[in-house]
């Protein structure tokens, strides 16, 4: 079947479509999140390599998050014209490209070349982030928290293949040390994007049938997606402000660099890990904002042990619950997005959201360095209770104002 050729398809009763897009996406989750995994792993160590100036040497991480944040808009336009599968075909071949580019970046010697890279892998990352929204687009209400946690469960997978194809490649091309690593990855975008040949969700109505729906401005308006949005960038720039932060406040306290390593090891188990429990326990035991709420409680527990010492376990249990902290926030407000739209108005809606939260999280990402080295680890720990108790305090009042509403307006 033609990569163009998505056929429209009625949405099963029973979920089946919705059972096998949510495990054929989280397969390329597995596989797209390794891709990334490989860039963060080893991009500091190149730029020390081939920057001009050492401060340089994280510059490309930062790159990478500012291309994943720009791609989140054109993404959602792509997937209204294209169809959701052919907008993240697309993005897979901005994954073969990243590694390609940073393979002849390494071979040339060039750290431009290298950034450039970072950039193309930046969009990969906005398009495998969305594989949640696609997983939810044939899903019912019901199911619908369930497969979004079971994509996000690629990401354990992930933490694993990017990590072993680092260490299993990085010294096959002498002397170009992880040249052919990025070749590697390339390899990894190419089996996802045959992974992908197996969605299949249905084009949103045609603009002639549906119309194009209301306007973002009237969306964003919605207290709904005011309180979905509030949730999201809390869950995400806390939980990204934190992690970056960690690594180097732990060998600035005195730990060692496997000491540091292991704990964000830790945290990545915690952010995937519970997924395939959040959905249902949002579903069938606690609710949406609960489940929310926990999150957004656990990142500020989170931030309170990394107040209270610097000891090894310290870090290590911070960074664990921070990572249970944001799988719980952020899959609740992925799910609450979900019932935010119309589904004309889904690619724009989705991909507005994602735009406010990876930009939170690019914010995050070069405030953390310069937070860190100026104020302290406690400093960046105390940004985390503003930010996470307003969001808390946003979805109370959402939750209390449900209440009064019926509960079959889905749709403000």
């Amino acid at each position: 079947m033609s990569a163009l050729a998505q056929p429209v398809v009625d949405v099963a009763a029973d979920d089946h479509l919705a059972r096998r897009n949510a495990r054929v996406l989280a397969i390329a989750q597995a596989l797209a999140g390794g891709n990334s995994t490989v860039l963060v792993a080893t991009a500091g160590i190149v730029g020390t390599m081939l920057a001009p100036d050492k401060s340089l040497a994280t510059l490309a991480i930062s790159i990478y998050v500012l291309g994943m944040w720009m791609g989140t808009l054109p993404l959602g336009a792509l997937a209204r014209r294209l169809g959701r599968r052919n907008a993240l075909q697309i993005g897979t071949v901005c994954g073969v490209l990243t590694g390609l580019i940073c393979c002849l970046a390494v071979l040339q010697g060039s750290f431009l070349l290298f950034n450039v890279g970072a950039v193309f892998s930046g969009l990969y990352a906005s398009a495998h982030q969305s594989y949640r929204f696609a997983a939810a687009d044939t899903a019912s209400e019901a199911f619908r928290p369930k497969a979004i946690s079971w994509v996000l469960f690629g990401g354990v997978v992930a933490a694993i293949v990017g990590p072993q194809l680092v260490i299993a490649t990085q010294d096959l091309w002498p002397p170009y040390l992880f040249a052919a690593t990025y070749l590697g990855q390339s390899a990894l975008a190419l089996i996802s994007a045959g992974v992908l040949m197996f969605v299949n969700i249905p084009k949103p109505p045609p603009r002639a049938s549906a119309g194009e729906g209301r306007s973002l401005a009237e969306i964003v308006k919605q207290p709904r997606f005011v309180v979905a949005v509030a949730c999201g960038v809390a869950a995400y720039s806390m939980m990204n402000l934190m992690m970056t932060s960690a690594p180097l406040a732990m060998v600035m306290c005195n730990h060692s660099v496997t000491d540091a390593t292991l704990g964000l090891q830790w945290h990545v188990l915690g952010m995937y890990a519970p997924s395939f429990a959040t959905g249902a326990l949002i579903f069938s035991r606690f609710g949406l904002q609960r489940i929310t709420g926990a999150g957004l409680a656990l990142i500020i527990v989170a931030a309170l042990i990394g107040i209270a010492g610097i000891s090894l376990w310290h870090f290590w249990i911070a960074l664990a619950l921070l990572g249970v902290g944001w799988n719980f926030a952020f899959i609740g407000a992925t799910t609450m997005v979900t019932h935010c739209h119309r589904p004309n108005e889904r690619n724009k809606v989705q991909a507005f959201n994602d735009f406010l939260v990876f930009g939170s999280m690019a914010l995050g990402s070069f405030a953390s360095g310069a937070l860190l080295v100026n104020f302290g680890w406690s400093a960046v720990n105390e940004i985390v209770f503003p930010v996470a108790l307003a969001a808390t305090a946003l979805l109370i009042w959402g939750a209390l104002r449900g209440r009064s509403r019926s509960p079959d307006a889905r749709v403000a």
